[in-house]
């Protein structure tokens, strides 16, 4: 029985996703044991067009690059959006809350005209084409990714939490971030990270986007016990969350 072809495509991202891939060191190679991967520009030259499985890194930020992921698609059996730039949109998001155009010349200056600087609105993978896995984070957790793929390939629903930060923070007994005078999207981001970010005394900046039906209630009362404001977490939701964000 032949391998899954696996095949891995960035867009507009820093391609960090892709590095926790190779950072699975042996691990990888028991993956490599499992599918066959036909295409992959950051780690061998080889390119194909046909493919199983689709791993899609980046955020989509031009008509052309919406051209190309259709495509993609088209081909793929399942697609899997890579880190928070292919789930979210991620950082690359935040542009979408000024005029493109001023965007364009504050980035370029006297080139932003160039054709392959047409930007347009920010979008993640699956605002484009359908997305079957999001593998959420900045960058990826690798345990998370190669679970994932295990999962997958043994047709099993992948294990992406769908609960809160502030679960696993309790879990790994950390003093509150608020108690520290920070503000902590702990109780409307996703889990799976360990709380990684808290564990290392720093606040959860939202990196793995809102759970499915985030608590906002709680949100709103966490705010106030601290003598915060709603306005004062919305500022922190722009980062990963820019023009996606939920009514608290």
């Amino acid at each position: 029985m032949s391998k899954p072809r696996v095949a891995i495509f960035d867009f507009a991202c820093c391609e960090g996703c892709q590095l926790q891939i190779v950072n699975l060191e042996e691990e990888i190679l028991d993956l490599i044991n499992l599918v066959d991967v036909v295409e992959w520009r950051e780690a061998m030259s080889e390119q194909s067009s046909e493919y199983d499985i689709a791993v899609i890194e980046g955020s989509i930020t031009r008509p052309e690059d919406e051209t190309r992921l259709k495509t993609i698609r088209s081909r793929a059996k399942v697609v899997i959006a890579l880190g928070a730039c292919a789930a979210i949109g991620g950082v690359n998001k935040m542009k979408n809350n000024f005029d493109l155009e001023e965007v364009k010349q504050c980035v370029y200056g006297k080139d932003a005209t160039m054709p392959h600087l047409n930007t347009a609105m920010t979008k993640a993978v699956g605002e484009v084409v359908p997305v079957d896995v999001c593998i959420p984070g900045c960058p990826i957790d690798r345990k998370e990714f190669g679970a994932v793929i295990r999962a997958l390939l043994l047709d099993k629903k992948p294990p992406i939490p769908d609960y809160p930060v502030c679960v696993e923070c309790k879990a790994n007994e950390n003093i509150c971030r608020y108690e520290y005078n920070e503000i902590c999207l702990g109780p409307i981001i996703r889990a799976g990270c360990g709380a990684r970010c808290p564990t290392n005394k720093f606040r959860c900046f939202g990196c793995r986007g809102y759970v499915d039906n985030p608590n906002v209630q709680a949100a709103a009362e966490v705010m106030e016990k601290y003598g915060l404001t709603v306005e004062d977490l919305k500022q922190k939701m722009i980062l990963f969350g820019s023009k996606q964000g939920y009514t608290l």
